[in-house]
Order: structure tokens, then sequence, then C-alpha cells
């Protein structure tokens, strides 16, 4: 998959099939507007993915929506960044000058609350008629559903905020995870708690509450169901945001190692512990509801 990242002029495409959005986690309804890409290419088009960027933390990262979307089959991933120059656009200027100068659109598919262009005046109704009127095909699709509501990446927030990760997963279509290369700790589980993975995540990823979680971690070559604490340690004082886990099992050296750790279930909050005593007890008893957990999923 050829990345782009637009700082300036706009790459020359030709006989694009375009979904355009800010695709911040590539749910469910994200990956019906992909396959509608992915239908034109198997007609020889290229399917390209245009994501409108903005600053603010994203439920993916950009690396993990790259090798997501590579993976799907995408050809081309421009990423825009939501400047002043796009948000003053006018609707059919960045649909004659961008979509059809640059991308040279043949197809393109956006979700029925798309917007685009000057004060968000471009809507699927209106990239429609300028379908006609610059020769492309337009394909609107309707959003998917979850019950009576609309599933969005607000939507997903709102339950990643709130530590509902089997509700994340379902409207996701996958778990919500962490990649990192597992890095040295201070070494208080070695000593005196439980033995550890530390990853520190991007300062770019949405996390989910500070607290403790039933988790996968897969390694190459190997998987371990483990419990993993999102925090900053307040017992012990850390300064930064880690993910450490307990991998159940596990007696090997992993340091230095890439690992995936996959949330499964939300155990607790974090908390502040009077002593190391009382934090391992309670550790103690977050092993076993996630060990519980893993019995009751066989």
């Amino acid at each position: 998959m050829e990345y782009l990242r637009i700082d300036g002029e706009f790459p020359r495409l030709s006989n694009s099939a375009v979904t355009l959005g800010k695709f911040d986690g590539v749910h469910r309804g994200h990956r019906k507007l992909v396959e509608k890409v992915l239908e034109q290419k198997e007609k020889g088009a290229q399917a390209v993915l245009f994501a409108f960027v903005t600053s603010s933390q994203m439920i993916l990262t950009r690396k993990e929506r790259r090798a997501l979307l590579e993976n799907m089959g995408v050809d081309v991933l421009l990423e825009c960044p939501l400047d002043a120059r796009m948000k003053h656009m006018k609707a059919e200027n960045f649909v004659r000058e961008i979509l059809v100068g640059d991308l040279q659109a043949s197809y393109v598919a956006v979700g029925e609350d798309f917007r685009f262009g000057y004060e968000r005046k471009g809507t699927p109704k209106l990239l429609r008629e300028l379908g006609k009127k610059y020769q492309f095909q337009v394909e609107i699709l309707p959003k998917e559903m979850d019950g009576h509501r609309k599933i969005s990446s607000t939507y997903i927030r709102e339950e990643l905020k709130h530590g509902n990760m089997e509700k994340f997963t379902s409207l996701m279509g996958m778990e919500f995870s962490v990649e990192g290369v597992v890095e040295h700790g201070r070494g208080l589980g070695h000593k005196k708690l439980f033995p550890t993975t530390n990853l520190v995540p991007s300062e770019e990823k949405l996390m989910p509450p500070n607290g403790v979680y039933v988790t996968m971690s897969y390694f190459e070559g190997k998987c371990y169901q483990g419990i993993t604490n999102v925090g900053y340690k307040p017992t012990i004082g850390e300064k930064f945001l880690g993910v450490e886990t307990y991998l159940f099992g596990c007696e090997e050296n992993l340091y230095g190692q890439k690992c995936k750790v996959l949330f499964l279930k939300f155990l607790r909050p974090e908390q502040k512990f009077g002593s190391l005593e009382s934090l391992k007890s309670q550790l103690v008893r977050d092993v076993e509801n996630g060990k519980a957990y893993f019995r009751e999923k066989r």
C-alpha cells in the first residue's frame, strides 16, 4: 500500500475509487465503505482511502490504521490535515480540484452523514449532483446500526471512556489493543509482586480508563492470557502512563520483544494502596478474576 501524508500538493492518481472521512477507528461502518472501494478495485480502479486528520487522540494510531488498511487491500492511503485550506475550500472546488483534478476519481463512496467543504455545506446529495456533473459514480451508504443507535466514532469513544471493552469490540469489529516493545520497569514486580511486561502506549492513542483489565498478549509465535494495569501505579508513584501485564504461566524473558495486548474486560479502577502487601493481596484477587473469565469463555 502507498501511504501519502499531504503537505501542500496532492498526488496525481488515475481511475481512483475513493472513500472519504476521518476514519478515526476504522469501525464496522467504515469497513463497509472500504469494501465498496475494494469492489471497484476488482474492476481495475485504485482503492483509495482519503482520511482527514485532526490533532486529537485517535482510537487507532496512524500506524495501526495503516497496517489494518494494508491488510484489507487498500492501494493508497491519503492522510490530509484538516487545516485552514481544507476548512475554507468550497465543496465544489474540493470536488473539481482534488477529487476530479488530482485523484481522477471514477467512483466515490461516503456515509449518509458525510460532510465536506467550507462550513460543511457539502452533503452526500450535493456530492451525487457533482458526480453527475463531473462524471464519476457516487454511492451513499446508510449508517451501520447497533440496535437503535448509529455506530460512530463518537459512540465508540464513549464506550471506551467507560471501559466497556466488550461493547467496544462489538462496535469496532475487533478488540482494543496496545502495541509496543517490552521495556524494563523498576523490577518491583519480579522482586516483590508479580513478574510483568511493560509497554508505553503512543501519545496519540486514546486509552480506556486507568485500571485493571483481562487481556491476551501476543508475541511472535506465542500468546498468553493475563491481566493488565493501565495507569501510573499510584502505590509506587510512576510519572508516566504505562501498560503493565502479568502473563499467566509465563516464565520467559520477553524484554525487547514486540507485543500486542488485546483488552477483553474491565475488572476494576486503578487505586492507591497503603502498602505493597495490600497491593499484592488485591493482585492475587485480580489474577483469580482474570483466570475465571477465561474459564467461563471455554
